[in-house]
C-alpha cells in the first residue's frame, strides 16, 4: 500500500510564504507523475501543481510565477513552494500520484494540510 504524507501547512498573513512537502513510502520514480491539489470549503478539488517522472512540470494559471512543484527522488518528496500568498489561495492541499500496472491506473491521495492565508 502506497502512503503520502503531507506537511507545511499552516496559517500565514497574504504575501507570505510556505513550503509544503509530500513524502512517499515508496520510490517517486514508479510514479507516472505526481500533483498538488486544493479544496476550498464549499468548492471543488482543483489541479494546482504536477510534476512528471522527467520534471516537466505544469501549473494552474493563477499560482503561475507564485507557486514552484519540484521533487527530490533521493527523498522520496514532492515539494510545493507557494510565494505571495493570497487569502484565495485558502484551501486544504492534497498531494496525488498515479502509476499504472499491467494496463491498470492506480491513483494514491495524501490526508491533505491545510494553508490557511489571512488578509
Amino acid at each position: 500500500q502506497v502512503q503520502l504524507v503531507e506537511s507545511g501547512g499552516g496559517l500565514v498573513p497574504a504575501g507570505g510564504s510556505l513550503r509544503l512537502s509530500c513524502a512517499a513510502s515508496r520510490s517517486i520514480f514508479s510514479f507516472n507523475a505526481m500533483y498538488w491539489y486544493r479544496q476550498a470549503p464549499g468548492k471543488q478539488r482543483e489541479l494546482v501543481a504536477a510534476i512528471t517522472s522527467a520534471s516537466s512540470t505544469n501549473y494552474k494559471d493563477s499560482v503561475k510565477g507564485r507557486f514552484t512543484i519540484s521533487r527530490d527522488n533521493t527523498k522520496n518528496t514532492v515539494y510545493l513552494q507557494m510565494n505571495s500568498l493570497k487569502p484565495e489561495d485558502t484551501a486544504v492541499y492534497y498531494c496525488n500520484a498515479d502509476r499504472v500496472l499491467a494496463g491498470t491506473k492506480y491513483t494514491y491521495w495524501g490526508q491533505g494540510t491545510q494553508v490557511t492565508v489571512s488578509s
